[in-house]
């Protein structure tokens, strides 16, 4: 068993040295960020897997007290439960996509993530990676904000238009 950890540990070290990408073996402990807490989007990248499903990027990044976690959403809606190193986690919704609160362990680098997968006959644990990167980091707030001006604004709008209507038809 040392034998195996030690030819492990080796490894690692040479494919880290070497430039080659590996996965990474993801902790359940997420990964602390100089950030204050809130909501913050995050570009995130998938692969492995079939190629047949993807999650939304970007995605939404949760920081409390100072430690990373992400709000994960599956473009199917056959997702029971995500596992993170031995840690299972359940969805956070109970309608339309599968949608997973998980804790980013890593950052810019590919995050080894399981995925159980109802669509098939049978159950099936689907291995991917997600890759979240630090340099897609901006204010959820500022996104969100912009669309209910937006909103607001097209309303008021419309509700100028109907009155501006209203009023010349009782001229006539």
């Amino acid at each position: 068993m040392k034998k195996v950890l030690r030819n492990l540990c080796l490894f690692l070290i040479l494919c880290g040295l070497s430039g080659i990408p590996m996965i990474v073996c993801a902790e359940e402990e997420p990964v602390s960020l100089e950030l204050p807490d809130g909501e913050y989007a995050i570009d995130v990248t998938l692969e492995g897997g079939t190629g047949r499903t993807t999650v939304a990027s970007p995605a939404v990044l949760i920081v409390k007290e100072g430690m990373a976690y992400a709000r994960i959403q599956w473009s199917s809606s056959h997702y029971d439960y995500m596992k993170i190193g031995e840690e299972k986690y359940l969805p956070v919704n109970t309608e339309g996509d599968s949608v997973f609160e998980i804790p980013v362990t890593v950052m810019d680098q590919p995050m080894a993530v399981v995925a159980d997968t109802t669509a098939m006959s049978a159950p099936h644990e689907i291995e991917y990676s997600l890759t979240f990167h630090s340099d897609g980091i901006s204010a959820e707030s500022e996104s969100g904000v912009s669309y209910v001006y937006a909103l607001l604004l097209l309303l008021g709008a419309a509700g100028v238009v109907a009155v501006v209507l209203m009023m010349r038809r009782r001229k006539r």
